[in-house]
């Protein structure tokens, strides 16, 4: 067995971070002071392929475009298009044609850019990296890296393979993408206990991070598919994208519908024929007209064009849809599950507590903003103590980073840590250009992983003072006395561990602060670690976090009030994902399950954990991924949110993923199915609001046009039944059907929010979408306008009219009762008896005069009489005909009227549709 082959048979089974570094260079063969030879890098590379993730097989665009087409509702309409083509109804056959063009366009610019996701994600690996081939060091292209190989990585890199890290100096890395923490990963080479997480894998550095400082050496152990970004790549393929909630209840709808227009059209022709009264093509073109009148074929466009201005609306609330149907699976959210950094909180340290040896602190504010002041016992101080502006020397002086506003935005170059404590210091009234001038630095000794503290030598007007900060358990070693108001004190060490574990509980991290007046240092040359005296005063700690948004915390409530859980889903610490959704008022406060627990459960437990467990901590992908699923199959629709590659196959994999737009990676954008311009948890809130009132719309204009499409259909089957002349033709149902749909069914794409659309809760995910008092309401009003209908066609034929005559008054008698029907479905339950209700949509108004000049023109017009066979119309029936209009208005508002007045029954309509009784709509 060669080198390669020797390599490869231990290659991805080892727990690489678990083993020590000269057992790693013997199972993979390699000695860490010559690297490779170029012969066994070229076996191996043959052996383990290109350091590249791999694409999958691609279908075409046509395949993708026909793929489209695959819906019931499609091969319905485009059975509707074929009839109405072959009954030379050419503008019709071509309106149909366009709906179904216009629908299968958007799925395939869907899905195209669905696949985008994966490109993402292949445009993260690095393009070359310095490599020790045969004792000297190259510069080599990325994907020729092999198991093996030595990688050499200094500050600003891009880290081009999982490395286990055999020599460190000084190395943090950025890994915000791969695990969700908020600060840079601090890495070293010691062993990582075999079951640790990868955000706990501090002696691994990880694939397509960034090396932020230091310099460090390390083996390669993975490459490609193997390396933890290319398992994300490979859960991402494997993950299918669900079917919106109103896409399978459109599916089922179309089933439906295609069903009973199929056994009625039959039942009919088979009774028609029977009787005899009619000719074999008379009585198919009868039938053909029913089955045209009953299909809803203005309702995908409907659907569209409500999607859209529901795109529009959420728009305006800084949240960009990519995928049209994710507008409505808003609306239909029961769960949010959100990632932490950057989303509940600013993605930006804070300093939030302080404490010194006489008292404890609050720092209020906003990120790296320096507005903000520091509170005692809840109020502001009245004078800075001169132990608070020793510390604020510290904070500017004792510091490497910069702080910068750019486009109104405060960002920091460096550590984070490092920059918060200069919006700490400026709220204590120090100005941290007059410190610099004022006691300028000589010397210092720079922050290391392995002495965990920095310091800086500084002159000022008095003589010279060592400032230091790092971690308190190493400043505490360092201390023999603590600052207070009268001066030095013995050092109470007791007080402050207290104070430091009572911060580090509160998901806070701990920096010790503290100086030295005229220290007597070696003279001559750099100062070391060793340098460092044990006789520091100490000045205080500071604790730091990553604060949550304030619009997030009345964004959590507000979801809450709607009945929607929010679960935090993170990849930092238990402690402090647990002091996060405290105070974002997520789960109970107390309870959090990290990923080690996750992965000891199998998918039953989970799914039982995740029923009443809302944070989740230490999480991985995989970790991600299984708690969507787990609560998907608690019958819940999720909305996941999240901004780095680790949440991408869980962003896919949600009903509804949303991308954070100003720090989410292009992976997560191209993963989601909507983008969060402001990076804000409020604007899911906002555009859950969105999606239920987009929903409510479709659920109102499908109330609208099922009735009117039923009634249009029974009036032709009722005469074939009874056996006489039919009151209106197959064209002059087509015209019915072209002018309610566009000129008055897409009025209710604008209707407003009602006002207390955020306080019902969520739509259960099996509701149908016509429910079962949806099915009563058609019939009941399918009914009323037959009866409206056939009364106008036989009280013109008693009074002499030609059966033309008669038809175009039966038309204008269904049109005319579908404009006062609009009114009544604008709310479903309460009552349209008011005219300041219907004055919140313009929209209405502009299609109800565009129906009224389209039928004068059909009823009173020659090139219309001659193509739909109708007679100008009386003043008189005019009488008639708005007499019965209003009569069907009232009966309407009289069933409504009645479900109010019957517990029982306004109980079971509000359980199935969630719509609110007595509401007012938002102007």
């Amino acid at each position: 067995m060669n080198s390669a082959e020797k390599a490869a048979s231990v290659a991805n089974a080892a727990p690489w971070h678990a083993l020590p570094a000269d057992e790693i260079e013997r199972q993979l063969n390699v000695d860490p002071a010559q690297g490779l030879d170029a012969a066994d890098a070229t076996r191996r590379l043959g052996t383990y392929g290109p350091n590249r993730l791999p694409q999958g097989k691609k279908k075409g665009p046509i395949a993708r475009f026909l793929a489209q087409l695959n819906n019931i509702l499609i091969y319905v309409l485009i059975a509707a298009g074929f009839i109405k083509f072959m009954l030379g109804l050419w503008l019709d056959g071509s309106v149909i044609l366009a709906v179904v063009i216009l629908n299968s366009l958007l799925g395939f610019l869907q899905e195209g850019r669905a696949e985008k996701a994966l490109d993402s994600i292949r445009n993260m690996l690095s393009a070359e990296a310095r490599v020790l081939r045969g004792g000297a060091v190259r510069l080599i292209p990325a994907e020729e890296l092999v198991p093996g190989d030595i990688v050499l990585l200094e500050s600003g890199d891009r880290i081009p393979a999982d490395l286990r890290l055999v020599d460190t100096k000084n190395l943090r890395t950025e890994e915000a993408a791969l695990t969700g923490e908020s600060v840079p990963a601090e890495k070293n080479s010691a062993l990582v206990e075999e079951k640790a997480t990868v955000g706990d894998r501090e002696n691994i550095a990880f694939c397509g991070t960034m090396v932020l400082s230091g310099r460090a050496s390390g083996i390669v152990v993975a490459t490609g598919s193997q390396t933890e970004l290319g398992r994300i790549n490979q859960m991402l393929a494997e993950v299918s994208v669900l079917e919106t909630p109103l896409l399978r209840q459109i599916k089922t709808f179309g089933y439906v519908i295609t069903i009973v227009i199929a056994c009625v059209s039959v039942l009919l022709f088979s009774w028609g024929h029977w009787l005899g009264h009619m000719t074999f093509v008379q009585l198919f073109q009868a039938i053909v007209g029913i089955a045209v009148s009953v299909i809803p074929e203005g309702l995908p466009a409907l659907i569209t064009i409500t999607l859209a201005i529901g795109v529009q609306r959420m728009a305006q609330r800084n949240a960009i849809i990519r995928r049209l149907p994710a507008v409505e699976t808003l609306g239909a959210v029961s769960r949010i599950c959100s990632d932490k950094t950057g989303t509940l909180t600013l993605m930006e340290m804070m300093v939030t507590s302080v404490v010194t040896a006489e008292a404890a602190y609050d720092v209020t504010g906003d990120g790296y903003a320096l507005e903000g002041e520091v509170k005692a016992d809840g109020k502001p101080l009245g004078a800075v103590s001169d132990v608070l502006r020793r510390m604020g020397h510290v904070s500017v002086l004792c510091n490497d980073a910069e702080l910068f506003e750019e486009e109104g935005k405060w960002k920091v170059e460096g550590d984070p840590t490092e920059g918060a404590l200069y919006p700490f210091a400026a709220k204590l009234g120090i100005d941290r250009a007059a410190e610099a001038v004022a006691a300028p630095r000589i010397d210092g000794i720079p922050f290391e992983s392995e002495h965990k503290f920095m310091a800086t030598l500084n002159r000022a007007a008095d003589g010279e003072m060592l400032l230091v900060k790092g971690a308190p358990e190493v400043i505490l070693d360092h201390c023999d006395r603590q600052q207070t108001a009268q001066g030095p004190a013995p050092l109470d060490r007791s007080y402050f561990a207290r104070e430091g574990d009572r911060l580090a509980a509160q998901g806070e991290r701990v920096l010790g602060l503290a100086w030295l007046p005229n220290p007597a240092l070696r003279a001559g040359g750099s100062l070391g670690p060793e340098d460092l005296p044990r006789s520091l005063v100490l000045l205080g700690l500071v604790g730091l976090m990553d604060p949550p948004r304030k619009e997030a915390i009345e964004a959590v409530r507000e979801c809450h009030d709607g009945g929607i859980r929010v679960t935090m889903i993170t990849g930092d610490h238990k402690i402090t994902a647990a002091a996060i959704a405290r105070m974002l008022g997520i789960g109970d406060g107390t309870t959090a399950v990290s990923g080690t627990e996750i992965e000891a459960m199998n998918d039953a437990a989970l799914q039982e954990c995740v029923r009443d467990v809302d944070v989740f901590a230490r999480a991985s992908p995989e970790h991600k991924l299984r708690l969507v699923k787990a609560i998907q199959a608690n019958r819940q629709v999720v909305a996941m949110t999240g901004d780095g590659v680790n949440d991408a196959p869980a962003l896919k994999k949600a009903d509804i993923g949303v991308a954070m737009g100003i720090k989410g990676t292009e992976v997560t954008k191209e993963a989601a199915g909507m983008i969060l311009v402001d990076d804000n948890f409020a604007s899911i809130s906002a555009a859950v609001k969105e999606g239920r009132t987009v929903y409510n719309n479709i659920e109102k204009a499908m109330l609208f046009l099922l009735p009117t499409n039923v009634a249009q259909g029974a009036v032709i089957a009722v005469a074939i039944l009874f056996a006489f002349t039919l009151p209106i033709t197959a064209p002059q149902i087509l015209w019915v059907n072209m002018i309610t749909s566009v000129a008055l069914g897409l009025t209710i794409s604008f209707e407003p929010h009602e006002a207390d659309v955020m306080q019902r809760p969520p739509r259960a995910v099996d509701r149908p979408i016509v429910t079962r008092f949806g099915i009563w309401r058609i019939l009941f009003v399918g009914a009323a306008l037959v009866l409206y209908t056939l009364s106008t066609f036989f009280w013109m034929k008693s009074h002499g009219a030609s059966d033309q005559m008669a038809r175009t008054a039966a038309v204008n008698a269904i049109t005319l009762g579908q404009v006062v029907y609009l009114f009544n479905i604008r709310y479903l339950l309460d009552s349209s008896l008011s005219l300041r209700a219907h004055l919140g949509n313009r929209f209405l108004w502009y299609g109800i005069a565009g129906v009224f000049v389209l039928q004068m023109l059909f009823t009173y017009t020659l090139p219309f009489h001659a193509i739909f066979d109708t007679e100008a119309l009386p003043w008189a029936a005019w009488v008639w005909l708005v007499g019965g209009a209003i009569l069907l208005f009232f009966v309407v508002e009289i069933e409504k009227l009645v479900i109010r007045c019957v517990p029982a029954l306004k109980a079971a309509v509000t359980s199935q549709t969630g719509a609110g009784v007595g509401d007012e709509v938002v102007r």
